[in-house]
């Protein structure tokens, strides 16, 4: 018997009952699963055994899918009667999992490595914007429940159904971004074990490692998270306790003037990145959780699991890096500079031998549970794209993706330090102009979850036209670009903060919030909809 996670089982299936969807709204029947399936559901919900029916290489390749136990539902909305994940403890553990990781660790590092902050303004800078970035995630994780769809197909209610494949097209960036500097960080782990493993080694082990369990879909990743944050938690601990016991820590002075507001805005763009990171994916964890979950224990249940580990590993990573900024003799400052993140750890981790270099290697592997939220949700983005992507079954782009990213973190892992920064406010950047315009319609327009008709997500005609929100959008990337402050470019308002305080995200978050809710109006009165 198969599972009840939307693997595709096959039960009593009566084939009368099974609707028609997303991929038939062309006249290709020969190329569909579902053409010649009557549509009898007013609610869009599309039953597992759907993917397994006619003789389209789409079929065939769902039920060998089906065979091997592997999810085979991508995008389509998930029936109530399928949604059989009752545990708020897995929606906690998931992100509990994918943040206690070397990532999150790394992100704390850059405080004092790369923005010059002193220990005190970094920790402050850690809580007060990872604080701000959890909200979005723990709030769109209740949509999962409310609705039974995934992330990017509900950005279709705010969007519509072409804009909402732009902001598709800069999931995908983010999630195959995500997935390459994860993988270097966990190369850099397993280059400091013994200095064998070469850094392209390391990107391929931590790459297939999160195909295989990615590949599977989402009860194997949700049981993976479950429990891998374990053994890396443990393994934390012991790195706080050797780093406590050395008498290593240097209390690095926090600065002052406009170079310290300029440091503090810059880290905290990065933190607020890593936080909000998992934003545009954030209802894919949780669409098969029932419609009558408590709302408030959903969003609980996800505030705790990121938050926590978040705090505890970036809190870590700003105090292991402080005795590395006394000298360039040290350890620490040699072992950062030889092997990165992976060699800091490796020279606390240093006088326990043989078992210090095993817990860099659980390190290392706990990467995979990073990646695995990345390269599971780019393969449900990629098919938002286009009914022709929709047809390509979700393991398959998981496949794909996972090639893209090896592809992208091998030549990567060179210059990783900068790569991470820009990489960090980038997200920052786009998913705070997503918030700003998904909130104001939510709150605004639709006046909570009671305003939307989800059996419309598949429906162009009946979804936004998305002139609002591609107006909004326009402005929100222009106050972005004002605040914004890269190697390559500093806006007029960050010159103001010590010529690259980045204010970016805050200003794209406003800008388009702003300027959604003024054209949103208009839009609703000429078109309707």
């Amino acid at each position: 018997m198969r599972s009840n996670f939307g693997f595709g089982s096959r039960g009593n299936a009566d084939i009368e009952k099974a609707p028609h969807v997303d991929n038939a709204y062309e006249s290709h029947s020969n190329e569909t699963t579902f053409d010649n399936v009557p549509d009898n559901f007013s609610d869009g919900a599309v039953p597992g055994e759907t993917f397994e029916y006619g003789d389209s290489l789409y079929a065939k390749l769902q039920r060998f899918a089906g065979k091997l136990n592997v999810e085979q539902r991508g995008i389509e909305r998930v029936p109530e009667n399928e949604r059989t994940d009752t545990s708020y403890l897995n929606i906690g553990s998931m992100w509990f999992a994918a943040n206690m990781v070397v990532s999150s660790f790394a992100i704390g590092v850059l405080g004092p490595s790369l923005y010059g902050l002193g220990f005190v303004d970094s920790i402050l800078v850690c809580l007060f914007f990872n604080l701000l970035g959890v909200l979005s995630v723990c709030f769109f994780s209740c949509f999962g429940p409310a609705f039974g769809l995934r992330q990017m197909v509900l950005s279709r209610f705010w969007f519509g159904w072409w804009p909402v494949k732009f902001i598709a097209c800069l999931n995908v960036i983010a999630c195959v971004g995500w997935s390459a500097s994860n993988a270097i960080v966990g190369a850099q782990l397993l280059n400091a074990v013994n200095g064998v493993v070469p850094g392209y080694g390391g990107v391929l082990i931590i790459t297939f490692v999160t195909l295989f369990i990615t590949f599977a879909g989402y009860k194997v990743v949700h049981i993976y998270e479950f429990w891998s944050w374990i053994p890396t938690c443990i393994v934390f601990f012991i790195v706080l306790g050797m780093f406590a016991h050395s008498g290593d820590f240097y209390n690095i002075p926090m600065g002052v003037g406009t170079s310290e507001l300029s440091g503090c805005l810059g880290f905290g763009a990065t933190v607020y990145g890593f936080a909000t990171g998992w934003t545009s994916y954030a209802a894919d964890y949780t669409v098969y959780q029932p419609a009558d979950r408590s709302r408030r224990k959903v969003f609980a249940s996800a505030w705790i699991g990121l938050i926590i580990p978040l705090l505890f590993t970036e809190f870590l990573g700003i105090a292991v890096i402080s005795p590395a900024m006394l000298n360039d003799t040290n350890k620490y400052y040699i072992g950062y500079n030889t092997s990165g993140n992976g060699g800091l750890i490796a020279a606390v981790l240093d006088p326990l031998g043989g078992f210090g270099k095993f817990c860099l290697v659980i390190l290392a592997l706990s990467i995979v549970a990073n990646n695995c939220p990345n390269i599971y949700s780019v393969s449900l983005t990629l098919q938002v794209l286009g009914r022709w992507t929709q047809r390509v079954p979700r393991f398959i782009w998981t496949f794909l993706a996972s090639c893209v990213s090896l592809a992208i973190a091998i030549p990567g892992y060179s210059d990783f330090q900068t790569v991470l920064s820009n990489f960090m406010d980038f997200i920052a950047y786009w998913l705070a102009i997503y918030t700003g315009i998904s909130v104001a319609d939510h709150f605004i327009f639709k006046r909570g979850f009671g305003g939307y008709t989800p059996e419309n997500y598949d429906k162009p005609e009946k979804l936004p036209i998305g002139i609002a929100a591609t107006v909004a959008f326009c402005f929100g990337v222009a106050g972005m670009v004002t605040g914004m402050s890269q190697t390559w470019y500093t806006g007029p308002i960050a010159k103001h903060a010590g010529g690259y305080g980045d204010v970016g995200f805050e200003l794209g978050l406003a800008f388009s919030f702003v300027v959604y809710s003024a054209v949103r109006p208009f839009e609703l009165r000429y078109f309707g909809r």
